[in-house]
């Protein structure tokens, strides 16, 4: 059987993920504390490494095969902000309706414009409308944003030493020292308790390019020809449970069981690998999740729909269905209009 890079699961991959991170805010925002084990199973799975780690794999890819840095920012404009800009429309419409916002002044001007940019942040007039934020999934798009500009310079340096072969291993090394340092000596970072050098320090890429960088290393080392990686991804599956069951908690075993997780990913991606095709028919709606659930939350924050376990399942319906729009008049057609190094939708 021929193996190729383009025929994955990824867009399914990244749904699962988009689907944990809706499933763990609306526990964490509606107070709903009925769910027992699953809560420490999804905690198991964090969706935003996932994501991380498949961006580094494919955007390396894309890079790779065609070294042009016009079309690529291009597309990667067009796949961020088109869906960006529709959920910044649909929070600023809920938020008028059901927390009475009024968006008509320069201080929502200011903020209009920072999120167009992708520079995300809740304004003070934001503060007491849904769960305090007015999006909490976005912080993830500076992040990634950061990662999309940083990644030219990395090829830059590699090709500057002469294609050195450990390059991208080193800098893996490196950033994962970084990282760890980052986390014991900030360890208010991503609390209740941060300070504003903490907050301005999470939003940077260095906390978490390490994971960029691992999806990076896993296709440059062209793991889905690995006899190792493919069509082994419920042997991963299965040890990587085992081990979260088994291990005990530390910030050596989180970063272990993140680089664990990341292999996971691909070697998932390349089991039975038309699946993803034949479950979603090309549609890639895990963006259009990701982005929507935090507006739903909100919503229902505002009627007071709270402590219930059925609510998630309205949360998944009305986000699916959001998506699903998103991708069909938003982001399908932005993604055309790519273009594209690889016969993949990324």
């Amino acid at each position: 059987m021929q193996r190729k890079f383009s025929l994955n699961n990824l867009d399914l991959l990244r749904l699962l993920a988009a689907t944990q991170v809706l499933i763990f805010h609306s526990i964490h925002h509606l107070n709903i504390s009925n769910l027992g084990y699953w809560t420490v199973i999804l905690e198991y799975f964090p969706g935003v490494p996932v994501f991380f780690v498949i961006s580094g794999y494919l955007i390396s890819r894309s890079f790779e095969k065609k070294h042009d840095i016009k079309n690529y920012f291009r597309n990667r404009f067009l796949r961020i902000y088109p869906g960006l800009w529709g959920c910044i429309l649909a929070t600023i419409i809920t938020a008028s309706i059901f927390g009475s916002i009024n968006f008509l002044n320069k201080p929502a001007f200011a903020w209009l414009i920072a999120q167009l940019v992708g520079i995300i942040y809740t304004p003070a007039f934001l503060k007491n409308y849904g769960f305090g934020s007015y999006n909490g999934a976005l912080w993830t798009i500076p992040i990634e944003l950061q990662f999309y500009i940083v990644m030219p310079a990395f090829y830059f340096l590699l090709k500057k030493l002469n294609q050195f072969k450990y390059f991208f291993l080193i800098l893996w090394v490196f950033f994962i020292c970084l990282s760890f340092f980052l986390k014991k000596e900030f360890p208010a970072m991503g609390t209740i308790h941060e300070s504003i050098f903490e907050k301005l320090l999470r939003y940077t890429f260095a906390p978490n390019i390490w994971l960029f960088l691992t999806g990076v290393l896993l296709q440059r080392g062209n793991a889905f020809q690995s006899k190792w990686i493919y069509g082994k991804g419920i042997f991963w599956l299965a040890a990587y449970i085992a081990l979260s069951i088994m291990l005990p908690t530390s910030d050596i075993m989180t970063f272990v069981m993140m680089l664990l997780l990341g292999v996971t990913t691909i070697s998932l991606a390349y089991t039975m690998p038309s699946l993803a095709g034949k479950l979603l028919k090309g549609n890639d709606i895990s963006y259009g999740v990701y982005l929507y659930h935090g507006v739903i939350i909100n919503v229902f924050i505002q009627l007071s729909f709270i402590g219930h376990l059925s609510l998630i399942w309205y949360i998944l319906l009305i986000s699916y269905t959001l998506a699903f729009i998103s991708w069909k008049l938003i982001e399908k057609p932005m993604m055309k209009k790519k273009v594209n190094a690889l016969l993949v939708p990324r």
